[in-house]
């Protein structure tokens, strides 16, 4: 699995507005530059963001986007499957993207392939923002721990 670009801003924007609440809104400048996001791109993510009711917006000099709903609410399943569409690593194992294989019948790997797409979709639904900001951030010896160092393409 990969995120797209526009799911890793809407990420990076949310999480933003998690770190902030309670303080008060953010301009889609400041949240632009901060995350390092193209303004124009912002505006369409945070536009698709208020349709679903996870961030609102108030006008005004003053005004800006804050988060709509409780963090315990809203998990990053919900909003990678929003901008992405699926989380399942290929068409054959996806609900919403199924698509079938000449090859389905006798494939070997599609099951760690299945069991893949079940343990990121478990995953994306169980992390709510509210749990994942509480969370340390990642480190970079955790990145290149050894046990994945050999692993080329992860």
């Amino acid at each position: 699995m990969r995120l797209s670009r526009k799911s890793d801003y809407a990420l990076r924007a949310i999480f933003m507005l998690v770190d902030h609440r309670g303080r008060g809104p953010l301009s889609i400048r400041q949240l632009a530059e901060a995350n390092r996001i193209p303004k124009p791109f912002l505006e369409h993510i945070l536009l698709e963001m208020k349709a679903r009711g996870w961030v609102e917006s108030l006008p005004g000099k003053r005004g800006g986007y804050l988060l709509a709903r409780d963090p315990a609410e809203i998990t990053m399943g919900m909003i990678v499957r929003h901008f992405d569409g699926i989380l399942a690593p290929i068409d054959c194992v996806s609900v919403a993207a199924y698509r079938r294989c000449s090859q389905e019948s006798v494939c070997r790997f599609r099951r760690v392939l299945l069991e893949v797409r079940n343990a990121v979709a478990s995953m994306m639904d169980q992390a709510s923002l509210e749990v994942v900001h509480q969370r340390a951030l990642v480190s970079h010896r955790e990145v290149f721990s050894e046990g994945f160092v050999g692993g080329g393409g992860i």
